[in-house]
């Protein structure tokens, strides 16, 4: 986990801007939801609620973190762009930990495609998509999975777990634009595009 927050902040330094966007970012204190315990402790910010826990690392070196008055705030240790870059970055993470852990988060796909199905077994979730054989997909630990007719609903308190899992479902069979089978996050726009037997 530490080597993908050192890769994106790197590139926010490389784009110089975002570096400065996210130190702007940083400042915002995160404010402490009812019912959440938030800890740091040897360069780990613990937070648990009613959802479950969920712990962070975050470069010391950089980045001071104090817990005060219902808040958890930020602030650099040098003037680095490198480590605005990480005050922002960290406070995103920070803020998603705590709302992950008090409200959660959800994200939805539909299917489109005649004979198409999901359903769940077990821990597997299984999806016919018009080829040969089926998916078997393994539902990863800290992830519930729902389906309703032809709706899948991924949720989670990691805002990152979620979203690779769906993710994942979604690249299975993506959607074709001309005549929209596939998997599309709910909200997904696709352009479509006119067969040749269109064309006139």
């Amino acid at each position: 986990m530490l080597q993908l927050i050192s890769l994106v902040a790197n590139l926010f330094v490389r784009f110089g801007k975002g570096g400065w966007r996210m130190s702007r970012i940083g400042k915002m204190p995160i404010t402490i939801p009812s019912g959440v315990k938030v800890e740091a402790k040897d360069g780990v910010l613990f937070v648990e609620g009613p959802k479950g826990k969920l712990s962070q690392a975050y470069r010391t070196d950089d980045v001071e973190l104090s817990i005060a008055d219902g808040k958890i705030s930020l602030t650099t240790k040098n003037d680095a762009l490198q480590t605005g870059a990480y005050h922002g970055l960290y406070r995103s993470l920070f803020n998603n930990m705590v709302k992950g852990v008090s409200e959660g988060f959800s994200k939805s796909l539909l299917i489109n495609g005649v004979g198409y199905r999901a359903e769940i077994q077990g821990k597997l979730l299984m999806l016919t998509l018009g080829y040969s054989n089926d998916f078997f997909v393994a539902i990863p630990e800290g992830i519930e999975v729902k389906v309703d007719q032809l709706k899948i609903t991924v949720s989670g308190i990691s805002k990152e777990l979620v979203g690779h899992f769906a993710s994942q479902i979604r690249a299975l069979r993506l959607t074709e634009p001309y005549k929209g089978k596939g998997i599309r996050y709910e909200n997904e726009v696709i352009k479509r595009k006119v067969g040749k037997s269109g064309v006139k």
